[in-house]
């Protein structure tokens, strides 16, 4: 069994009184240590296929399997739970808490496993040391450059050894200069740490780095090429 399973998934949204289905029956299979890119247009559904993986959403139809589980069989508190110690998140804009410093910010998703405080220390140090901020470890976000803020939430993402991670256009707010920082930061972390990892993207250059390159048009995933 792969990693991660999606098992003819389909994702329907009510809006007003129209329905929009941006998921039709969706497959795919991720392996441990995958790399896979994920393109498409605006409203093809990357984003909610990234979210369905993650436990942020549920699926209408389908099934979406990741480690052997179900997840979408799972409470609302059960997959709380399971996020926090499954699923880390990269999104565009940081999303970092302006009034706590990188540490405490890549801290957080510690807080809600059963830790004690110095295994959180640990942990955190070398998810800093991963993305090479440890000298920025009591600077607050204001005090940080974007890739470095962008930085700070590749390390918050993997800090607690998740099972998988997603990232949401990681470099869509960067410069190109630091938009290459970060991508070769994620295929390191891939290939040194074996993070599994799928990201969407809209730039072909960022989806280049991954082992695949997979798109969404119109709710099917209609192509999928080596990279």
């Amino acid at each position: 069994m792969a990693l991660v399973e999606v098992r003819k998934v389909t994702k329907t949204f009510k809006k007003g009184e129209h329905e929009i289905t941006p998921l039709r029956e969706v497959g795919l299979e991720v392996e441990q240590g995958d790399f896979v890119s994920l393109m498409g247009s605006s409203g093809s559904g990357k984003s909610t296929l990234l979210n369905l993986i993650a436990g942020i959403d549920r699926p209408t139809a389908g099934e979406v399997w990741v480690n052997g589980q179900d997840i979408t069989k799972l409470s609302r508190t059960q997959l709380a739970h399971w996020r926090a110690a499954n699923a880390g998140y990269v999104f565009q804009t940081h999303n970092l808490i302006p009034v706590l410093t990188a540490w405490e910010n890549v801290e957080m998703p510690l807080l809600l496993l059963p830790l004690s405080a110095a295994e959180r220390r640990k942990r955190v140090g070398i998810a800093l040391e991963a993305v090479g901020l440890s000298d920025r470890a009591d600077h607050y976000p204001r005090q940080l450059s974007g890739g470095q803020e962008q930085r700070v939430g590749i390390a918050r993402a993997i800090v607690a050894n998740p099972t998988v991670v997603v990232a949401d256009e990681p470099t869509g707010d960067l410069d190109a200069e630091t938009t290459e920082q970060i991508l070769q930061l994620l295929v390191r972390l891939n290939r040194e740490l074996k993070t599994t990892l799928l990201m969407v993207t809209h730039d072909p250059h960022a989806a280049s780095v991954a082992h695949r390159r997979l798109r969404l048009e119109k709710g099917q995933l209609v192509e999928a090429m080596a990279c």
